[in-house]
């Protein structure tokens, strides 16, 4: 059997202060997600990891299916943070992961809001994030990604128009081990930052692709159209109506629409 992925990680040599402090690997498994928040509820320290080969009951935001075949990478990070620190994780992730793209692939990724990562409109990464609470006091917060990395999108309808991977973007097969060490550094120097009251929204709000362009979000069971003209310093986004009023929508299930008014993209 060829070495894991967390083998190669940390061949090269993993340097964080939080993220990556205790890394387990498995082969298959049903959730990364369901895994860390067991190994949360055991008493885990924040910044424990959890990497799959394989998963077969992973998901997506609202309970979307979330393909999980082997040459891809699917993990998750154990959090224990503060309230205001809750709504930034997902932004703080989608940072590191856009910038871990573009420096071991080569090309150049767009943050969609609230959660996907993007390549010329087609998805190429998801990022998920749950949280478990005692009465008003957070227990600990769980963020899971998942990267195409060679994933054959030809292989299922339903994302072939709407999926890409990295290795066909990149034209040559990205080191998975690279990548998952660099995402894993690039987070833990968001959250110190982070800690010491430094926002990633500034940098996330320069990644989104999502920002000026007419969308439709279905929030709550109500439809809303309009510019998705900001986000705010929870990364909630300002949707400016037709009719002037402005909408601060926490993240919903959101439909890109062209000027002529064709939906483009999906989260």
């Amino acid at each position: 059997m060829p070495p894991s992925i967390v083998a190669q990680m940390l061949r090269t040599g993993l340097y964080t202060a939080i993220i990556g402090r205790s890394v387990r690997y498995y082969q298959s498994t049903g959730s990364t997600m369901d895994d860390v928040a067991q190994w949360a509820r055991d008493g885990a320290d924040e910044g424990g990891v959890i990497v799959a080969e394989t998963q077969n009951s992973s998901r997506g935001r609202l309970g979307r299916r979330w393909i999980s075949d082997s040459g891809n990478l699917y993990f998750s990070v154990l959090f224990r943070p503060t309230a205001d620190e809750l709504p930034l994780l997902c932004p703080l992730a989608g940072v590191a992961v856009a910038r871990s793209i573009r420096q071991v692939a080569g090309v150049y990724p767009q943050a969609k809001w609230p959660n996907d990562i993007t390549i010329d409109g087609r998805k190429v990464a998801g990022i998920l994030a749950e949280s478990a609470m005692s009465g008003n006091r957070i227990e600990h917060a769980v963020v899971g990604i998942g990267v195409n990395v060679a994933l054959d999108v030809s292989s299922d309808p339903e994302i072939t128009a709407t999926a890409v991977s990295i290795n066909d973007l990149a034209e040559f097969p990205v080191d998975r081990g690279e990548l998952l060490r660099r995402i894993l550094q690039h987070m833990d120097a968001l959250y110190l930052d982070l800690r010491r009251g430094r926002s990633p929204i500034p940098e996330w709000r320069r990644w989104l692709d999502t920002l000026g362009q007419r969308v439709q979000v279905s929030h709550h069971g109500v439809n809303n159209s309009g510019l998705a003209e900001d986000i705010d310093e929870n990364g909630n986004l300002r949707l400016r109506q037709d009719d002037g009023q402005l909408l601060t929508l926490t993240a919903g299930d959101i439909t890109l629409r062209s000027v002529e008014g064709e939906p483009i993209a999906h989260a």
